[in-house]
């Protein structure tokens, strides 16, 4: 006798399994589609940007973290949630940036993930002035 496994002979190869996608594969596209918008000078807050440049200039540790740095998500099976914290160039009109930014993120990953993006909140923790690379150029002198 043959047993019934609840898949239908002859299925599809596509529909026979599941497929996990995990919460780092969302966050990484969703800061990829953000940081592709123009007006978008970093993601995260000015304290978390400082903490992983120094995290990343030691040997070993955190590489690879600066990809989700102000990203937090949450992934189902069918659906995902999305939170951004960006930093805009100053003179962009914010407002457009963050609609371009959820465009673009909301995009991405439904192409990309197979997910429906219920929700983009965005978090705009900062400015970039022009004249602030010349300061951070100095800072970083007098750190190392």
């Amino acid at each position: 006798m043959t047993e019934n496994i609840g898949v239908k002979l002859g299925a599809a190869p596509g529909s026979r399994g599941r497929t996990t996608i995990a919460d780092v594969v969302v966050e990484k596209i969703a800061g990829m589609a953000a940081r592709d918008v123009r007006g978008v000078y970093a993601l995260g807050s000015g304290f978390a940007r400082s903490m992983g440049s120094m995290r990343e200039r030691m040997p070993g540790a955190g590489s690879g973290k600066s990809a989700t740095r102000g990203i937090s998500v949450e992934v189902g099976e069918l659906q995902a949630a999305i939170d951004l914290e960006i930093v805009v160039d100053y003179g962009v009109s914010i407002t457009d940036v963050a609609a371009s930014v959820r465009e673009n993120v909301i995009s991405a990953v439904e192409r990309m993930a197979g997910r429906d993006v219920v929700e983009v909140n965005i978090t705009v923790s900062d400015v970039k002035l022009p004249d602030d690379e010349e300061d951070e150029g100095e800072e970083r002198q007098r750190i190392q």
